[in-house]
């Protein structure tokens, strides 16, 4: 059991709510890495509004989540790294397209993609953010490209591409310090030490049977009682949540986090969800709050939530062709609620 496990209950609930209003000393600088994320995101649909091709611009957001792995490497080895995320991402987006017409296959696919991302992210010891991502882009790509009476809502190729485009735009981004004298002197790591594996101790395989107890449950409640369309937020938030450390103390104070910053967020996102008709600003908030999420995840999850579930649901309001946005975010919210309980449960469920 860890050291976190062995506080008392009591002691352990008032930890996790203090820490929704604790800011812990920032680590190493992310203004690198906020910046990438922002761009990225924000460049491509900023131009292609301009263009009059804001759908394609939305979907190239799926192919920005590139941009936020390898965070803390130098631009060589970002360089040797994110074709391998970019791949995963690529794959699951396609499997998403793929399976989406059949609901059985979409819900065996939505937890075969969390299960399988979350064994090579623990197992190659890929790092933050671990692998909710690829199961958002499986979801994301399900969503954009639905079959609604037997006609898809976007053209599936269409929205793979403009994925490519997007991540490829990350990827430039990513790396275009390379220019620089000094960053093309620093020592680059080989792949085997960046991707070291795969190796799975104890608490790798505690987390990915975790997550997948969470996904095959979180998929089940989805299909059953909630959204179909939607059961990979339910997903995701219990992957989140479970993070990419064990621990009790950890889980709690993660889906505390989940659940309550997503609260706050769909109330932000209620108000602000006006922007949609207005294109281009919708583009320079969306960069924005990217911008501002990678800055502070890191320090506490809750506020960087307020900001994430506003550009989540900014997004899929944009491209969805239901305008209810109170029910969107209600149904946000309800979604989190169960798979960060499902989560937190998986650990209470644990005894190492």
């Amino acid at each position: 059991m860890n050291e976190s496990d062995r506080t008392g209950p009591a002691r352990v609930v008032m930890g996790a709510f203090r820490s929704l209003v604790t800011l812990p000393q920032p680590g190493p600088p992310r203004y690198g890495v906020a910046t990438r994320a922002g761009l990225a995101i924000a460049v491509p649909l900023f131009v292609l509004t301009l263009l009059g091709q804001q759908e394609i611009g939305l979907q190239t957001s799926a192919g920005a989540f590139i941009a936020l792995f390898a965070a803390q490497a130098n631009a060589k080895e970002r360089a040797k790294a994110l074709p391998f995320v970019f791949a995963a991402l690529i794959l699951s987006a396609l499997l998403g397209v793929l399976l989406n017409p059949w609901p059985w296959a979409f819900a065996i696919g939505l937890v075969f993609v969390a299960v399988s991302t979350s064994a090579l992210c623990f197992g190659f010891r890929v790092g933050p953010p671990g692998p909710v991502f690829f199961v958002l882009a499986y979801g994301l790509a399900s969503n954009v490209t639905a079959v609604v009476d037997g006609v898809r809502v976007s053209n599936p190729l269409v929205f793979l591409a403009a994925m490519c485009g997007g991540s490829l735009f990350a990827y430039i981004l990513a790396i275009l310090p390379v220019v620089l004298p000094s960053q093309r002197q620093l020592p680059t790591r080989p792949l085997r030490e960046l991707f070291p594996g795969p190796w799975f101790g104890s608490e790798e395989l505690v987390l990915v049977a975790r997550i997948a107890f969470a996904s095959v449950v979180g998929t089940a409640v989805s299909l059953i009682w909630l959204d179909q369309g939607h059961a990979y937020w339910t997903v995701c938030a219990s992957i989140a949540v479970v993070g990419l450390v064990g621990g009790r103390r950890f889980s709690l104070q993660r889906g505390l986090h989940r659940m309550v910053g997503t609260f706050i967020g769909a109330l932000a996102f209620m108000l602000i969800a006006p922007v949609v008709t207005y294109p281009l600003l919708l583009a320079v908030l969306i960069g924005a709050l990217q911008f501002a999420i990678e800055l502070v995840v890191v320090r506490n999850y809750a506020l960087a939530l307020t900001m994430i579930t506003p550009l989540v649901l900014l997004i899929t309001t944009s491209v969805s062709t239901n305008s209810d946005f109170v029910a969107f975010a209600l149904e946000r919210v309800v979604d989190t609620v169960v798979g960060a309980v499902l989560a937190i449960v998986t650990a209470l469920l644990h005894r190492k």
